[in-house]
Parts: C-alpha cells; sequence; structure tokens
C-alpha cells in the first residue's frame, strides 16, 4: 500500500505524463504559482506597491513556500521508489543533492534562514532575490524549456568551443587596444581590464560610446575587430538553432513511432518499441 502510494505520489510529481490529468493539474498550478511568485518577487521592489500591499505579498509568501515546501518534502520521501535512490537513506541523500532537488530546496531557504539565523535587514532583503531561483523550477513542468536543457546539453561541447574562442578574441582586442590608445587616453583605457569593456561592448556590436579609439591605427584594429566581432557571436546562436532543429526532428521521429505503435497496438498486430523498432512481443 505504501510502496504503490510512493510511486504514484513520484509519478504526479516528476513524470507529468500527458495521459495522466491529475499530473498535468498539478504540473500547470505549479507553474502559475511560480510564475505569480517571480511577479511578486518584481513587483515588491516597486516602493509604493510594496507599502501598500506588503501584508498581502507576505500572506502569498507563506502560501507559497508551504506549497513548495509540502512538495519538496513528499518528492524526497517518494524518491525511493525509484531504482538508483532505493536506499532510505543514501539514497534520499543522493536524490536531494541533485540538481533539481537543490534547485527545490534554495526556492524555500531565504524563508526559513532569518526564522532559524539573525541576520542584518539588508542581507535579509538581498537574500529575498534567491526566491528568484523558483523561475528554475519551470523546467521540470515545461516541455519546451526542458527540449532547450537537453540542446545546452547536448551542444555543450561546441558552445564551451566557441565560447572560448570568444574569450581569447577579446582579451586580443582589449590587449590590442589597450598599448594602441593608452598614451593618447590614459584615462579610458587606463589597463587591459579596463579595456575590455570596450572590447565587450565592440565585440557585440552594442558600442555605448563612453569608450572609442581616437588615433588612426585604434580605428583600424577597432573596424577589423567589430567585423569579427559579428561573425565570433553568430556562433553560439548557430549551434543552438542547429542542436534545436536536431532535438526537434528527434522529438517528432519518436511521437510518429509512438503513434505507429499504437495503432498496431489497437489493431492487435505486433508492437514495436518507439526506440528501436524492435518487436518487443517477439520471443
Amino acid at each position: 500500500m505504501t510502496k504503490r502510494m510512493k510511486e504514484r505520489v513520484y509519478e504526479i510529481l516528476d513524470l507529468a505524463s500527458g495521459e495522466d490529468r491529475i499530473s498535468r493539474i498539478f504540473d500547470i498550478l505549479i507553474m502559475v504559482l511560480i510564475v505569480l511568485n517571480v511577479m511578486a518577487v518584481i513587483l515588491e521592489t516597486v516602493e509604493s506597491l510594496d507599502s501598500k500591499y506588503h501584508d498581502w505579498f507576505m500572506v502569498f509568501e507563506v502560501f507559497s513556500v508551504i506549497i513548495f515546501s509540502i512538495e519538496y518534502i513528499l518528492r524526497v520521501w517518494s524518491a525511493t521508489s525509484v531504482k538508483r535512490y532505493k536506499h532510505p537513506f543514501l539514497g534520499r541523500l543522493r536524490f536531494i543533492f541533485t540538481f533539481m532537488a537543490l534547485v527545490d530546496l534554495f526556492a524555500i531557504l531565504p524563508f526559513y534562514l532569518p526564522l532559524l539565523i539573525p541576520m542584518d535587514l539588508r542581507f535579509i532583503r538581498g537574500i529575498k532575490l534567491i526566491r528568484l531561483l523558483r523561475l528554475l523550477k519551470m523546467t521540470r513542468y515545461s516541455h519546451s524549456i526542458g527540449t532547450f536543457g537537453a540542446v545546452m546539453k547536448k551542444k555543450k561541447e561546441e558552445l564551451m568551443i566557441a565560447v572560448f574562442v570568444i574569450i581569447i578574441l577579446l582579451i586580443t582586442a582589449s590587449s590590442l587596444l589597450y598599448f594602441v590608445e593608452n598614451d593618447a587616453q590614459p584615462d579610458a583605457f587606463s589597463s587591459i581590464p579596463a579595456s575590455m569593456w570596450w572590447g565587450v561592448a565592440t565585440l557585440t556590436t552594442v558600442g555605448y560610446g563612453d569608450m572609442y579609439p581616437i588615433t588612426g591605427v585604434g580605428r583600424f584594429l577597432a573596424a577589423i575587430i567589430a567585423i569579427l566581432g559579428i561573425g565570433m557571436f553568430a556562433l553560439p546562436a548557430g549551434i543552438l538553432a542547429g542542436g534545436f532543429a536536431d532535438e526537434l526532428q528527434k522529438q517528432r521521429d519518436l511521437k510518429k513511432q509512438q503513434r505507429k505503435a499504437k495503432r498496431r497496438e489497437k489493431e492487435g498486430k505486433a508492437t514495436h518499441c518507439p526506440h528501436c523498432g524492435k518487436d518487443i512481443n517477439k520471443k
């Protein structure tokens, strides 16, 4: 009885099957609560609204923390229904230190910390901003955000290479402009780290205009760097676009295979695995 209840709680909280109505309703309610929490954090920074509706903000925060705390406790309790977290103590401990479990914990921690540890008021205000981590909880309930996470994981090596190339270009560009412009503008290009602000603004083609070269050589280098920046900063976008195309095609193929498998099952024919295409009823 307890084992089945645990499995059912885990299914509702984590699996979010499209055919499980209770699971879908739970997901939608949690997503709405997360969005409202983020909006509340943002609106609390408006002094006129905070002074007028402070009590309502507090009531909503307490209500949200109660819901998120119950959710967290149920997740830890039901985690042992999964094979890799099967051990009653070590399994739960392993689950607690997973990324999403830590997100769940940090989403409620800012509420409890001031109650347990005396803190400076300014520090409390700062730690409350950690509540914005509740937005990360959306990755568990949103298929689109989950797809983005899968693409990032799949393309992490290519993205790391692109970022590494951009960093090298930024350091090179900032160093060159420092040596060229330092004598002409000692205040603006006072050091290589200071020149990096100009490098970021130029490579991203933002161009704030607070720092710019005035020498002929400096302007020539700046023009080349700006042109290189257009191509270099487009690399991560291209990698992500390719990754999204691959992932969406993979999902479409998987759904097509699943629909075929269901149709065959209804027709009483052999059922094939949607992943490998093999007949799962064949012995």
